[in-house]
């Protein structure tokens, strides 16, 4: 598949294709590395087999590369894109993003998809003659249309039938780099965003076991989940607890990927898209669960959401994250003197606009651990410099 190119010129490289030179440009950034200490339902410090941001982003390109194969697509654009989808994540999961959000009303909001952009084109410094990582335009496209069309009758709708407005760094961003966000991303954006998804659900229910905030017994309600379980149960009646687990979420995967394979092989049949043109301007996704496997999938992610997301273990983390971050960042805002050198020249006094957004961007950069640790040292007053 040939890139539309780069927003700064360059010169192709002679051994690898565009999306391989992206994918080992994700790899290398600081911004991937820190997924290694950022939440992805349990905080780093609670045990050191919870998955992160980073082994996920992993588990994600595994499926896509896997998915793009099947169907002959570019799975090096794939790989680039589930890599890369969770860099503009705050410490703290989702409760950091909510903070951060609540925080820069005044200012814009924020959402981690248009971080993601802007840790991409601008926060990243490795480059002599650019700022952030200079990719192609596929994989910018796919990681702001990760959930689908932005703006036009496509576009996401609330209860009450309103499109989200778009983030402003995001408009900012297009007003020069046109990333069509009326339309949906290419077949591989779509393949890593389900990906997403299929990973996020299973290896949240493996977590959730091993940690014991969820039974299995819990689990075999579910049209999805308890099937799986209680297969694997009558095969293998005195295996471990353990291998059970993982035995189960390893088929609900195949299970899950399976389902893709067919629905969209069946709409490929239907829609015969000529090209990545075509597939973008369909008026719904070529990628997809099953409409049975879009409610059983429904079903698990609310099932996750009331028994572990909201575990009252899970919540007192979170609350604690949720008030680390909004008071790291009203501090920063209001005293942007304490703020390192180098980011503080880039604000220009306490309590401005753009004062508000270069310390969201400081703090959405934050590792969970990094996050505690600065909390400790700005607000005890023993604690050291």
């Amino acid at each position: 598949m040939d890139s539309l190119g780069r927003y700064h010129a360059e010169p192709e490289s002679a051994t690898r294709t565009a999306f391989q030179r992206d994918r080992d440009r994700i790899i290398h950034c600081a911004a991937f590395r820190r997924l290694k200490q950022k939440t992805q339902v349990f905080v780093a410090h609670e045990g050191d087999n919870y998955r992160t941001r980073l082994t996920h982003s992993l588990e994600v390109s595994q499926i896509a590369r896997s998915l793009a194969r099947v169907f002959g697509l570019d799975e090096d654009l794939a790989e680039a894109l589930a890599l890369a989808h969770d860099l503009g994540h705050p410490p703290f999961g989702h409760a950091g993003e909510d903070a951060l959000d609540a925080a820069m009303q005044p200012f814009g909001g924020f959402d981690h998809n248009a971080q993601t952009l802007k840790v991409l084109t601008e926060l990243e410094e490795r480059y002599a003659e650019f700022d952030g990582l200079n990719l192609t335009w596929e994989v910018l496209e796919g990681i702001v249309k990760h959930n689908g069309p932005l703006t036009g009758p496509l576009a996401r709708r609330d209860a009450s039938g309103n499109v989200r407005p778009l983030p402003t760094g995001l408009i900012e961003y297009v007003s020069s780099h046109d990333l069509e966000l009326d339309t949906f991303a290419s077949a591989e954006a779509q393949l890593a965003a389900i990906s997403d998804d299929i990973a996020y659900n299973n290896h949240d229910v493996d977590d959730g076991l091993r940690a014991g905030l969820l039974s299995i017994e819990d689990l075999s309600s579910l049209e999805l989940v308890g099937p799986v379980f209680a297969e694997v149960e009558a095969e293998y009646p005195d295996l471990d607890i353990s291998r059970k687990i993982h035995e189960a979420v390893r088929r609900l995967i195949e299970v899950m990927v399976n389902d893709v394979i067919a629905e969209t092989g069946r709409r490929i049949a239907e829609f015969k898209p000529a090209d990545a043109v075509a597939v973008r301007h369909l008026d719904k996704p070529l990628v997809a669960f099953s409409d049975q496997m879009a409610i059983k999938e429904k079903a698990l992610k609310s099932f996750l959401f009331d028994n572990m997301y909201r575990h009252f273990k899970v919540n007192r983390m979170m609350s604690k994250g949720r008030r680390i971050v909004g008071e790291l960042f009203e501090l920063y805002l209001n005293e942007p003197d304490c703020l390192p050198t180098a980011w503080q020249n880039k604000c220009d006094g306490p309590g401005t606009a753009l004062t508000a957004r270069h310390v969201c961007d400081f703090v959405a950069g934050m590792t969970d651990r990094f996050a505690l640790e600065e909390h400790r040292r700005l607000f005890d007053v023993y604690a050291g410099n």
